[in-house]
């Protein structure tokens, strides 16, 4: 009987580990916010990483409360993997909607900012062009404190659903075995911060290769319309 019981369990755990690196690489909304907000703000690697992790952090312990509470009250799985499908399309409109305001910010914030000049007249019929932006203060397009940004990708990534964790964990619950649950839990975790890290680890050098023209100026619009362009990928190509 252990033998069974032990290949079961190598069977689970390498699922699990198969799913969480899948659905991380596959999912471009577990990375490409973070590498273009990073470009954009002007955010160290390790800056970007810890919030890589923390929204990773999130995004797993969020499904894994909702399964735990799920066990716990008696839900099916096919309701506890249609609340994690409501979830997903709820963080999709969410990831559009924070990369559509994100990038109308960053245009307002540009228009206000651009100079421009006006013609004035004097009493001694002289006129001139008087140049002048209406922003009273330069605005430097990087963060010096920990701004609202992160905290709002958090919010988004917990909102977010990891919908192949939930029937990986129905298994080890259902036959009691709450090692292999917790080992499942475990490797699923590590594997998706993992490979989001790794993911956005990539896209950060990689994008910083390309160098930044056309970015200085536009780098904030550009970025929300690519944050929203991955929700809608998640919301209607299912990716």
């Amino acid at each position: 009987m252990i033998e069974p019981l032990e290949s079961t369990g190598m069977v689970l755990l390498g699922t699990a580990a198969a799913l969480a690196v899948f659905h991380a690489l596959v999912g471009v909304d577990h990375s490409l916010p973070f590498v273009v907000l990073a470009r954009a703000r002007g955010w160290t690697l390790r800056r970007t990483l810890a919030i890589t992790t923390l929204c990773g952090l999130g995004h797993v312990a969020s499904s894994v409360l909702i399964g735990g509470l799920g066990a716990a009250a008696g839900l099916t799985l096919d309701s506890l993997v249609w609340v994690e499908g409501a979830r997903g399309e709820l963080a999709a409109a969410l990831l559009i909607s924070f990369g559509l305001t994100y990038a109308a910010w960053a245009g307002w914030r540009r228009f206000r900012c651009q100079p421009h000049s006006h013609l004035h007249a004097h009493a001694d019929s002289t006129v001139h062009n008087h140049r002048h932006e209406h922003a009273g203060e330069h605005v430097h397009p990087h963060e010096t404190g920990p701004g609202l940004t992160p905290w709002a990708l958090f919010l988004i990534f917990v909102f977010g659903p990891c919908e192949p964790l939930i029937p990986l964990m129905v298994v080890p619950a259902m036959a009691g075995t709450w090692v292999m649950l917790a080992a499942v839990i475990a490797v699923f975790s590590l594997l998706t911060v993992g490979t989001m890290v790794a993911a956005v680890t990539l896209g950060y050098y990689g994008l910083h290769r390309l160098g930044s023209a056309g970015l200085e100026h536009h780098g904030d619009a550009l970025a929300g319309l690519a944050i929203a362009a991955s929700g809608g990928a998640v919301l209607f190509l299912g990716l």
